[in-house]
């Protein structure tokens, strides 16, 4: 039995089962953290579309030409329903667009510990899903960054190629094998793929 579980999740910032299963996964740690269990969560990259262009298109636009008009048409309210059961609010205002910048900046923030990281994901997933705000737009990753206590993120914001190469590692590392988010490791030995249900981590992780 260990007393502290290491989570890697390999996500993206436009992946809708990405804040899914965050908010999920944190529903099962804050109800194992009652038996005295430590957690440290760790976020890594994944870019659904790395050739997504860096201004960005509509976002129902892009959906309708990816998936067709018909899915779209069925895959929205089901969001909207998956996302309200974990209390959370899903709108397809907006733009989407290239991920990049914003792992660069959750990068950035994994190196003033795990928990300012984790406050800066959850900030993210909260503009792009919740407030239809655009994940590449710099005004709001200043945003995200400054609510969620990052210091000097200016350094990345202003330097294109700050913490891109601690980025482009992590994306050869942690896509390996991967093909779908978002993906969790667990002690870096157990792997679950998907927005598992609450119930799973719980019954996973309680017997770590």
């Amino acid at each position: 039995m260990s007393d502290k579980i290491e989570i890697d999740i390999t996500s993206d910032t436009v992946c809708p089962w990405c804040y899914v299963g965050k908010r999920r996964l944190e529903k099962a740690i804050k109800e194992l953290q009652g038996e005295g269990k430590e957690f440290e969560v760790r976020w890594h990259p994944f870019q659904l579309n790395p050739d997504a262009p860096a201004e960005g298109r509509n976002k129902l636009e892009y959906y309708k030409e990816k998936f067709g008009p018909d899915r779209t048409a069925v895959m929205i309210p089901m969001m909207t329903e998956t996302f309200k059961k974990e209390g959370l609010g899903y709108t397809m205002e907006g733009l989407t667009g290239n991920t990049l910048n914003s792992h660069r900046l959750i990068a950035y923030a994994g190196e003033q510990g795990f928990d300012t990281q984790d406050r800066l994901v959850e900030k993210l997933f909260k503009a792009y899903f919740t407030q239809g705000k655009y994940i590449n737009d710099p005004e709001v990753l200043r945003e995200a960054a400054h609510a969620a206590g990052v210091e000097d993120y200016e350094r990345v914001l202003s330097d294109p190629m700050h913490t891109m190469d601690q980025v482009r590692q992590e994306l050869r590392h942690h896509t390996a094998g991967v093909t779908g988010v978002p993906h969790f490791v667990i002690n870096g030995r157990y792997h679950l793929s998907g927005a598992q249900e609450t119930s799973t981590f719980v019954e996973v992780l309680s017997q770590l």
